[in-house]
């Protein structure tokens, strides 16, 4: 066997395409499919400033209730190619203030970011494209921004039928000035304006200072009243030009999403959740291994809120929880919980932590 040997066919170009034809790592931007959400399996969710919906899109709200969230929302078909999409959905004729703003977001790490050198003289060009389609027509508009909201690229394109999906693609040249993260903080925050005031909206076709969201002029979607707005085949990748969308297999997808955020779903009354110890009489303590490294140390954990959804297994007995699980410690590895009950363990022995319904979950986050 030869050593030392670089096989020719997985070598890649600069824009990730390799010399078989296989792509590598070309799209920055995760869960663009839209096909992985955690979070709500498929439900509606009615954002607040900030709250994640489908993995990796987070809502930005200036106002509560102005518009929800959902996957496949409506039931319209997808382009081709594609099975899912992000749909927005306007609750109310909103008149967007000075400082409103309202916005779908992704957060890109710095790791996936940092070949593009942005903040330097050597800064890439990139180029986002994706699938839209609204209820509106006229110019829409996003907007670039670093980790500080320091810099900003407000960018614009044109939704031209109603209820038509049509692709679009912005290019941009990278930027030479600013601070640009290239660890595990957020390297680009990628906006796409539903409805931004004149604070948070900026001149589109050009880097600037200060912390914008969309373009001066955009549509407003939260100004119509039941508007709709569907995103998917969301790309962001080096270059000048729009390639075909970067699919990549839904295992690899969840696994990239897990690092930012990981939940454990009931399948019924008697899911199994992890080994624990016992603590006492009314405590069980158990760790669960994350599939992959979080991007940081978890600090809280999340669960259904109601304590019967879960029970800890002994010896041959199982008894429900007196109260919700609750976050022990942990690490971009794993973590711990604490299931606790009202009596019946015996302290030293070994455990399991099941839930009792298909309610419960265990959830962790490590979003940026």
């Amino acid at each position: 066997m030869a050593y030392g040997v670089v096989n020719a066919d997985l070598m890649t170009t600069s824009d990730g395409v390799s010399s078989s034809g296989l792509y590598g790592f070309k799209n920055r931007i995760l869960n663009g499919q839209m096909v992985i959400d955690q979070r709500n399996a498929g439900a509606s969710v009615t954002p607040t400033d900030g709250q994640y919906t489908l993995d990796r899109w987070k809502g930005f709200a200036s106002q509560t209730s102005k518009y929800t969230v959902q996957q496949n929302a409506g039931s319209v078909t997808p382009p081709v190619g594609f099975t899912n999409y992000l749909g927005v959905t306007s609750s109310s004729a909103y008149s967007v203030g000075t400082n409103d703003y309202f916005a779908i977001v992704q957060l890109i790490e710095g790791y996936n970011t940092a070949d593009l050198n942005w903040g330097t003289a050597n800064a890439q060009t990139i180029t986002i494209s994706f699938w839209v389609r609204s209820s509106l027509t006229g110019t829409f508009g996003g907007a670039l921004n670093n980790s500080g909201s320091a810099r900003n690229y407000p960018f614009t394109y044109t939704i031209s039928s109603a209820n038509t999906w049509e692709q679009k693609s912005i290019t941009i040249t990278g930027d030479t000035s600013g601070t640009w993260l290239t660890t595990n903080g957020v390297g680009i925050q990628v906006n796409i304006g539903l409805g931004v005031g004149t604070t948070y909206s900026g001149t589109a076709g050009a880097w600037a200072a200060g912390n914008k969201v969309s373009a001066t002029g955009a549509v407003s979607v939260v100004g119509t009243s039941g508007a709709t707005f569907y995103l998917t085949g969301v790309m962001l990748e080096k270059g000048s030009t729009a390639t075909s969308f970067d699919y990549r297999p839904y295992s690899a997808e969840l696994a990239m999403c897990q690092r930012y955020y990981y939940r454990i779903k009931a399948v019924d009354g008697s899911t199994l959740f992890g080994s624990s110890f016992n603590y006492g009489t009314t405590s069980a303590i158990g760790y669960i291994k994350f599939p992959v490294d979080m991007r940081t140390n978890p600090t809280a954990l999340e669960q259904s809120g109601t304590a019967t959804d879960y029970r800890v297994f002994y010896s041959t007995a199982s008894t429900n929880c007196s109260s919700v699980p609750t976050f022990d410690s942990g690490t971009v590895f794993g973590a711990s919980a604490t299931f606790t009950v009202a009596s019946g363990l015996t302290g030293g022995q070994g455990s399991m932590l099941r839930a009792n319904t298909s309610s419960a979950y265990l959830g962790w986050s490590a979003e940026l």
